[in-house]
């Protein structure tokens, strides 16, 4: 049974005051968590140890970098490596958000060195591919997107596929308020799958979660969750309210 999940991406956003009130917000709100549900919070870099002390040993709850470095260590100034992340008991951490594409230039490849560090210190990658406005007005997004795969994951075995969550974001749905339709959405996770399948096999295929994100919130969550081929969501803005993001929780087939 794949892993259905929440992830909530609080990008660069909140004072620490804030982020304290919202965690403590998200404690309080009921919701629940099945069986193979999960909740991620990706929260800046000064909020790990804070967001651990709050949400550390609760079930099916995780906490998340937004990013790493692709050294293990050394003369990088500013750069969190893999190795920092866990010390403090990271398990998971965002790559190749659009964002870090498009303002930090990060390319297939330092994504896929990106993706071999964490592996081999046991932090699972949430692996973002999606694809531009032009390319999606041009009707190549099977191609742009086919591309990121390859180039990024398709070095990996087997086993070490089936640690990587993969989150679709069309890049022109977020922050936009623009979404994807649900149709939309299945047919490129539907196309991902296919593509993983093709690779490594159906069994592998049918166990690597698949997310979508943009422009996720909880008026949308349950339809867009409910597609065959969508398991939760990666979600920004949403994300840093409470209720909205227990709602999307709370999406979760």
């Amino acid at each position: 049974m794949r892993q259905k999940i929440a992830a909530a991406n609080w990008k660069m956003n909140l004072t620490y005051q804030q982020a304290e009130k919202l965690l403590e917000e998200l404690i309080a709100t009921p919701h629940e968590l099945k069986e193979n549900h999960l909740a991620i919070f990706a929260v800046p870099f000064p909020y790990l140890q804070l967001a651990n002390s709050k949400l550390g040993g609760k079930k099916n709850v995780f906490v998340a970098a937004q990013n790493c470095y692709s050294k293990k260590s050394g003369a990088y100034t500013g750069e969190v490596s893999v190795e920092m992340l866990t010390s403090m008991n990271i398990q998971y951490v965002i790559l190749g958000h659009s964002e870090r594409r498009e303002y930090f230039n990060e390319s297939n490849q330092l994504l896929a060195d990106k993706i071999n560090i964490c592996l081999e210190n046991n932090i699972r990658p949430i692996f973002c591919c999606g694809e531009p406005l032009n390319i999606r007005e041009a009707n190549t997004q099977n191609d742009f997107v086919g591309k990121q795969l390859q180039e990024s994951l398709y070095h990996l075995s087997a086993e070490q596929l089936q640690q990587i969550v993969i989150a679709y974001e069309p890049i022109w749905a977020i922050g936009t308020g623009k979404t994807a339709s649900s149709e939309q959405a299945q047919e490129m996770h539907a196309f991902i799958r296919q593509q993983l399948a093709a690779k490594y096999g159906n069994d592998v295929a049918e166990n690597i979660s698949i997310l979508y994100g943009g422009s996720v919130k909880g008026s949308n969550a349950a339809e867009l969750f409910s597609q065959k081929d969508v398991d939760g969501g990666l979600v920004g803005g949403a994300s840093l309210n409470a209720g909205e993001f227990v709602t999307i929780i709370n999406s979760l087939k």
